[in-house]
């Protein structure tokens, strides 16, 4: 039986190689207010938008017992 070529390639898989970096950051400096398009800023724009998607659960969970 001919093995074709096109599944042979299919089948090796690339070897990707992963180097771990850690920058481990003080937690102090995690929860600073820094302004502009830094980790601090996105860390409390996903906080925001987290007590804001729970507000917005509340408040339709008491209109819909209300109605």
């Amino acid at each position: 039986m001919k093995k074709n070529p096109l599944f042979n390639s299919m089948n090796k898989q690339n070897k990707i190689e992963i180097k771990e970096t850690k920058n481990f950051v003080d937690k102090k400096e995690l929860n600073l207010w820094k302004r502009g398009f830094t980790p601090q800023a996105e860390i409390w724009n996903g906080r925001m938008a987290t007590v804001g998607i729970g507000i917005i659960f509340i408040i339709i969970a008491l209109i819909s017992q209300l109605s």
